[in-house]
Formats: C-alpha cells, structure tokens, sequence
C-alpha cells in the first residue's frame, strides 16, 4: 500500500492517541467546520463488527477483499494482539450539502474504526433513490496513527487507489485538499485536544431539513441585502435572521409532528430591532408581531402584513402574552433574562426561544462569579438557571449565524405539573427578589442604585406578582445616546491623538522601539501606557464613553493600528497594516479627498505614500470638500 502523506506530531503529544480519536470525531460528526460546502452529517449508530460483517457490509466481495487487505497491512498492531479479538466499529454517515446538486442520489460513507491499530478507514459509496448502492472504490482513504522509537508520533493518509480518485469538491473533496489541509488540521486537533464549552450546531434539529429550508430563505429573502436602508452590514444582518428564522421553522415544524398539531404556532418577539425576523416568520405563515423601544427605517419597508410595535417593554402585567405560543428574544440585551419569566408568567402552554448578547441581569449589568469559566459561558449558564427556575426543561443549542454570540435556549416544557403553579410562581419571585438584591451589582440604566433597586422605591420582600413585579427594570431609553468618542470635542482628539503619536513617534530602539530604513514608524504603547500620558480630566471624559481611550484610538484608524491591547503607528504601505494590497493603484484624477492627511500634517518626514497613491489630501490644494452631504452615521444597538 503507497504512503500518500506523513505529518509529524510535534512535542511530547501527551494527548495522543486518545487525541487522535477526538480529533477523527470532528472530521466525522462535523465534517462542515473544514469543508464549507457542506451543511453537515447524518450519522447512524455506531456498532462493534468483525471480518464476516464488513464482507456483507461492502457487498462486493472483491472490493470488501481490496479493503480488508488495505486495512491490515498496516503493521502498527500491538504485540500478541489478533485480528479477530480487535473488533471494528462501524458506522454510516450521509453528506448533507449546502446546496443539492445530487438530485435525489444520496452521498454516504461507511467508516471503520480500528482501534487496536490506531486507523480509521472511509468507505464512500452512492445510493439512489430506489437504494442501489455505488461504491466508490478510487475514494477509499485510510488515516493511520504511528507510534515510531516510543518517541515520534506521526499521522498518514493512505488511498487504496490514488489514480482512480475522483472529486467533485463537495462529498468528494480533492486528494491534494486532504493531504495539504485536513492532515495538518488533525494534527493540531489532535494535539489541542480541546472539548467546546458548548453543544454542537444544530444539536435539536435534524441538520438535512434546515439545510433545505436555508437554502429557500436565503434565495427567497436575499434581495433585501441589496435595499437595506440601515447603516449596518446587510449581508450580515440578512443572512443572520434568515438562518434564525430557519431554526425556528424547522423546530416548529418539528414540534408540530411531535405534539400533532396542525396550526402554525404563533410568535412575540420582544426586541425586534430591524424586524427582519418577524417579516420572514409572518411571511412564511406563522402569525405574530414585533415590539421594540425604537422604529427602524426598514420597517416601512415590509408592508402591513408584517405587524411592528414601537413601544418600551417593561415586565409587568401589562406585558403578558397568554394567546401566544412562543415569545422570542433575539440579542434583546436587558430584556434577556426576563423572557423566561415573561414566558412562565404568560400561560403554561407559552414557550420561549432566546438568544443572548450582551450581559444583563434583572436589574443592572450582570456580574461575574465564576472565574474558571468564560463570561459568555457563564452568563449562558445564568439564563439557563433562571430558565430552570421559571419552571422550563431547558435545552442549548449553537446556532450557524456570522456571530460570536451563537448560543441559544429554548424553553418548550415545563418541568412542573399545572396544579403546581402557585408554587413555582413563589419560587420565580423569590428568585427575582434575590437577584435585585444582588451585591455587587452595577447599574444598568439611570435611575437605579448601585445595589440594584430603584431609586424610586424600595421592594416590598413579600409582593406578589402584579402590575410591579418589574418595578427596578429600566428599558433603554428611546433616543440612544451614542457613547463611541464619536461626539467628543474635535480639539480634545487631536489633543490626544498627537500626544500619544509623538510618544511613540520618539521611541529609540533602546525604549523597544526603532525606524525603518526610509520611514519612522516608532515603537508600541500599551493602552494602559497611553492612557499614563492623558490629564485626569481627559480620563474622566474618556471613562463616560464605551471603551474609553482604546477606542478614540481605533476610531482614528488613519494614525494608529491597535492590536492585541497595544498601540502602533499604521504605515499605508504595509499590506497587513493597512488592509490594502501593497501595489497600490494612482487614484482617479478629480477624485475627492475631502480628509487631511494627518502624516503629512505632524509626521517627522511627512506620508510615506505619493500624494497620487494616498487617499487623504497632502495639502489645502488637494482637499477638495464633497458638495454631497454626509450621511450621518449612528449605532443601533438592536440592528
């Protein structure tokens, strides 16, 4: 049998082999994370067979003779250990691709698991629709894990027949791909050994029908990437809802044949922002509306049918919802951890999904506990607790969004029997009272103390749930103050931007810094050390906007690169550093420069580009200021 490919394992390996179990998981169970046209696998049961079961499971005698041959030549099997006493494991996994171009034929492999030799063996075969199966003899590979001189570890990828290999970039990735790209990415799995703080993708659905309904949505609703009138990433923001809006149609559809019911289950979702979401849930046939504290431009955009609330939401009575089915909160911030409870409150029947962002708590920001843990993780544990005491059987899952905050609850029964609701609602507003007494608490919004009670009233330690079971929840206000240094003095940025630049500007290669052959471009501060040059009553200023001076810093992109909590002079030549390629085209004559170029203002040797290369005016002559009005940018924090 040729060897195709050999990496070797650096360091100790202290984690194989049983790394090279874990890391053989990843390729089998979520082949998507490395091949992105694939959506993901449907895996059957794994079960112990021997030499007799893979001859019937590979049906052609010759090629099951091919592969059994192939698989013991390897000569990596442990001393006084036999073929017959070292079962495999076999299982059967089926392709499920992001987009079907196999018709109704089914892409499947059979994998072998050998545990005695440390290889595991991919048997790829074809079954139509009437269950013919076409193996796929020429895509036959094997990974080997090699122990060498009880020191060197090593990975191999062996081809039962590399000439005949075939590939059609999807269920067949190409032979250089496994041996360049896989391989290497085994490897360092395998050695990691790292176990996700989370669940995996798509764990409560079946991944083939959301692949499919993906696909629709997306074609269905991808023109509004090319109308969105909000100032934010549409592609970003489209393709996110619809793949929310998918897990949420194939979890109902899946609970509808659960439950056999044959209406589609209504919706609230409390913090809509852009109302994308709602737009394709009503669309699809799911009656429901959206409320949110602030009206966004694109809402005039979906027409009548899609119902959009303006209105602050505070829990209450008066914010109870026991006709509807399902109440959501997508990335609803203060609102998060009140869903649930929202969700209790409003009916037995009612269920909840949610998908948290920011970190709050009942009453103030949330407060970390657990220090081992990640803050998103424990916040997600947080919500799962209040979950758990609302009265729900919870479950987590991980979503497929462009987002790093992708795990969602999901609250579809209770973990109580309806005759008990006047004890679980104790327990829920005992839990609550808890929480608002929290030490340690910070504010969350004006008008409340920094122990977590409103400033307008004590709690009452033994009220009951009424129309002020909300009373120290503070919604956002309507008119969002925008905190990002963008509205601070223009002479108190320059201030702060020229002082830092000449610190770093006049760093000797004694103090860690030095200059390029043609062009200065200093040393490197540490924010912390950037933030020693400022005046006190710069700080404080700094201090009341988000991020503080790290981001009037980045804000000012054309002067400072800020990378991993330190602060360098960008230089537009260098392609990492300024995010453009290095070949630089002239720009086009009359081409507005309506900025000042800020080095060849204060740099020592002035802009190391041509003035026809920058894009910033080198001089009063250059600037020529648009006769088109700028749009004025803000942040929506729902959007």
């Amino acid at each position: 049998m040729p060897k195709l490919f050999e990496i070797k394992f650096p360091g100790e390996c202290k984690t194989l082999p049983e790394g090279f179990w874990s890391a053989v998981d990843v390729w089998i169970k979520k082949p998507h994370v490395v091949n992105k046209r694939l959506c993901g696998v449907k895996e059957t049961e794994s079960r112990d067979v021997g030499r007799e079961a893979v001859l019937s499971l590979l049906e052609e005698p010759d090629l099951a003779q091919d592969v059994l041959s192939f698989m013991a030549c390897c000569r990596n099997t442990p001393e006084n250990t036999h073929e017959k006493e070292t079962p495999w494991v076999s299982s059967v996994r089926t392709f499920i691709p992001k987009v079907n171009n196999y018709g109704t034929n089914l892409h499947k492999e059979v994998i072998l698991k050998d545990f005695g030799r440390q290889q595991v063996t991919f048997v790829p075969f074809e079954e139509d629709s009437e269950g013919k199966v076409s193996l796929k003899r020429g895509n036959i590979y094997q990974f080997q894990l090699l122990h060498q001189d009880c020191e060197e570890w090593s990975l191999e990828l062996h081809v039962l027949a590399s000439d005949q290999w075939f590939s059609d970039g999807v269920a067949y990735p190409r032979l250089p791909w496994l041996s360049s790209d896989l391989l290497p990415k085994l490897v360092r799995w395998a050695t990691e050994c790292k176990s996700s703080e989370f669940r995996s993708t798509l764990s409560l659905l079946p991944v083939e029908k959301y692949s499919v309904m993906y696909q629709t949505l997306k074609e269905k609703y991808k023109a509004m990437v090319k109308v969105w009138p909000e100032v934010t990433d549409p592609e970003k923001f489209v393709y996110e809802d619809v793949a929310i809006a998918t897990y949420l149609l194939v979890l109902w559809e899946e609970e509808r044949v659960e439950k056999g019911l044959t209406e589609k289950q209504s919706f609230m979702d409390l913090g809509c922002g852009n109302g994308l979401l709602v737009h394709i849930l009503a669309n699809e046939g799911h009656p429901g509306k959206g409320i949110d504290v602030r009206r966004r431009k694109i809402w005039d955009m979906f027409g009548p049918q899609t119902l959009l609330e303006e209105k602050a939401i505070t829990p209450s009575e008066s914010f109870l919802f026991p006709d509807t089915d399902w109440l959501i909160g997508n990335h609803s911030d203060e609102l998060t951890p009140w869903i649930p409870v929202i969700a209790a409150r409003s009916s037995y029947s009612c269920r909840y999904f949610v998908l948290p962002c920011c970190f709050f708590d009942f009453f103030a920001k949330y407060q970390r506990r657990h220090c081992k843990k990640s803050q998103y993780k424990e916040y997600i544990d947080f919500i799962t607790e209040v979950s758990v005491v609302s009265g729900f059987n919870t479950e987590e899952d991980c979503l497929r969004i462009p987002s790093t905050k992708r795990v969602c609850l999901v609250g579809k029964s209770r973990n109580y029997q309806i005759s008990d609701e006047a004890e679980a609602e104790e327990r829920r507003a005992h839990y609550i009272q808890s929480r608002q007494k929290a030490p340690g608490a910070t504010v969350q919004r004006s008008g409340i103390r920094s122990d977590g009670n409103c400033c307008h009233g004590e709690g009452d330690p033994d009220r009951t749930p009424d129309s002020s079971w909300g009373v120290g929840f503070q919604p956002r206000d309507k008119v969002e103050t925008v905190r990002n240094c963008a509205a601070l003095p223009r002479d108190l940025v320059n201030g702060v931007v020229l002082q830092v630049a000449n610190v770093i500007l006049g760093m000797t290669e004694e103090d860690g810094g030095g200059s390029s052959s043609d062009w200065n471009r200093g040393g490197s501060l540490s924010v912390n050390e950037a933030a020693g040059l400022m005046k006190q009553e710069t700080l404080q200023l700094l201090k009341k906007e988000c991020g503080g001076l790290q981001t009037l810093l980045k804000n000012n992109h054309q002067v400072f690169r800020v990378e991993g909590g330190r602060v360098y002079i960008r230089d537009w030549r260098d392609r990492k550093a300024s995010r453009a390629d290095t070949k630089r085209k002239p720009l086009a004559p009359g081409a507005l420069k309506t900025r000042t170029c800020w080095f060849y203002d204060h740099h020592p040797q002035r802009c190391p580009l041509q003035a026809e290369l920058c894009a910033f005016a080198h001089g009063p002559d250059e600037l020529r200021p648009s006769t088109k009005p700028l749009k004025k940018m803000r942040h929506n924090a729902f959007i």
